[in-house]
């Protein structure tokens, strides 16, 4: 790991802390499981390497993946001088996550899951991992024609809030020299701790 004595760019001391990819896809089929009450193999994720079968039109199911990822203007960043020193960076970001419901009852389950995000201790989980739900969209109709039938399906776009902190090794000064010049004469000022 370099530190901000070695001069280039800076990596996080921690590998990554905030939850992504599966991870954080992990973490919202949790919370739509939960809430819903659907089977667990019945929230699927939305992009798959290998494309399962699709379930019978009869079957409630749900697909859901995170669409859009967006960063707050920039992180705040304040310095530790604790030991050796570190920076310490934190930005918000907004999550939007689709979710659409297949099967006979799918509407009542994407009612479900979007009154369900009021309830606080349904937002527990999500709080633990520096997460907070802060909109749910409109349940929108959107119908699949597959086979010539069409299959029922509602969407809902759900957007999330949470806090990213990370570290990075930006080091104490433990001294600098300067110069002081004035139209007559030049000193040389060092600082220490």
């Amino acid at each position: 790991m370099n530190d901000s004595s070695t001069g280039g760019y800076l990596s996080p001391a921690a590998a990554s802390p905030p939850l992504e990819d599966a991870a954080l896809d992990a973490v919202f089929q949790q919370m739509v499981v939960g809430i819903t009450g659907l089977p667990g193999n019945m929230v699927r994720p939305r992009w798959q390497p290998t494309v399962p079968k699709q379930p019978e039109p009869s079957v409630n199911w749900c697909a859901l993946g995170v669409t859009v990822q967006t960063a707050d203007a920039g992180p705040a960043i304040t310095h530790n001088p604790a030991g050796e020193g570190s920076d310490t960076s934190v930005r918000h970001q907004e999550i939007d996550v689709l979710a659409s419901f297949y099967g006979h009852n799918a509407k009542q389950y994407a009612q479900q899951l979007v009154d369900g995000l009021g309830i606080p201790q349904n937002l527990e989980q999500l709080k633990a991992n520096d997460m907070q739900s802060v909109a749910e969209g409109s349940i929108r109709g959107a119908p699949d024609l597959l086979n010539e039938q069409w299959i029922r399906r509602y969407d809902v776009v759900l957007s999330f809030r949470r806090k990213i902190t990370r570290t990075y090794a930006v080091l104490n000064v433990k001294s600098a020299g300067v110069e002081v010049q004035t139209p007559t004469t030049t000193a040389p000022v060092s600082v220490t701790p």
